[in-house]
């Protein structure tokens, strides 16, 4: 996976989701929150989601929140 250091909770998840190939409606509708919540997110309109925010996202993906937020 390409190099996520010191980037965003926004990049890693758009990074993550590239890879995995989902768009941003169906990673919405897989961690069962709402598609704006995550266009926000990556686009960093939302700096600091939730911690219940980033497990569904984890969860979406299939993966760790460690995974997901790891440098």
């Amino acid at each position: 996976m390409e190099e996520i250091k010191g980037k965003t909770i926004g990049d890693k998840i758009k990074l993550w989701r590239k890879k995995k190939d989902l768009t941003q409606d169906t990673l919405a509708k897989t961690a069962n929150i709402p598609y704006t919540t995550i266009a926000k997110i990556e686009s960093d309109v939302i700096k600091n989601p939730s911690l219940h925010t980033i497990t569904k996202i984890a969860e979406g993906f299939g993966i760790t929140i460690d995974d997901l937020v790891k440098n």
